[in-house]
């Protein structure tokens, strides 16, 4: 897997662009199971060093490809239904894409104890993430407001690993990048909640702070 995950990485920084990102993003979001941390922390990096995309177009890039895939899953399940979901993951195939019975339950169960807002928050959580779409079609969960949520948390997702990619441009060169995100790319996503909560815990506080001094 790690090898896999070097290959990946090397051929992102020399060949990715907005199309590629898109298409990326979009298996991600999927039942395919491919790390966003390959596509987006690269894709920011290369457009640091060469200039040849623009960090805005990056992020939207990978947004629109991590809704395209959430759309994906959600049709999928709107129109089969559970018991061929279900069938799915316990299937030889649903195996090969790292889906089992277990994992649609757990995020069945993340979405009947958090609603809607779970496709946004899920969006952001290691092992949901690919999977959260599932439960949000299997509701049949209003169509407009998954994606809006979808895009919401993609967006803030692809932020962040962009972010993260942009920095390590005047801190490391590609090979060190490549093998930084082959050796911690679960240390990169648990990195990213992390920063995210930061970001909300400080929005709450600002906003808590400005309520009081009124």
């Amino acid at each position: 897997m790690e090898e896999l995950i070097v290959n990946l990485s090397q051929g992102a920084l020399d060949n990715l662009n907005y199309g590629w990102i898109i298409l990326f993003m979009a298996i991600e979001s999927s039942f395919i199971p491919f790390p966003s941390e390959v596509v987006m922390i690269p894709a920011a990096y290369m457009a640091a060093e060469t200039g040849e995309m623009s960090v805005p177009m990056v992020i939207l890039s990978g947004t629109l490809g991590a809704l395209l895939g959430a759309l994906i899953n959600y049709a999928l399940s709107y129109f089969l239904g559970r018991p061929i979901v279900y069938a799915f993951a316990n299937s030889r195939f649903g195996h090969m894409c790292l889906i089992n019975q277990r994992k649609v339950e757990q995020a069945e169960q993340y979405f009947d104890r958090h609603g809607a807002i779970s496709t946004l928050i899920g969006r952001m959580i290691p092992a949901i993430r690919q999977l959260i779409s599932i439960p949000a079609g299997l509701a049949r969960m209003n169509l407009l407001s998954f994606m809006l949520y979808t895009t919401l948390g993609a967006a803030l997702w692809n932020g962040i690993l962009v972010a993260i990619g942009y920095a390590c441009h005047t801190q490391v060169d590609k090979a060190t990048l490549i093998q930084t995100i082959s050796h911690y790319s679960h240390i990169i996503g648990y990195t990213c909640i992390a920063l995210l909560i930061g970001i909300i815990a400080f929005l709450i506080y600002q906003g808590t702070r400005r309520k009081q001094d009124v």
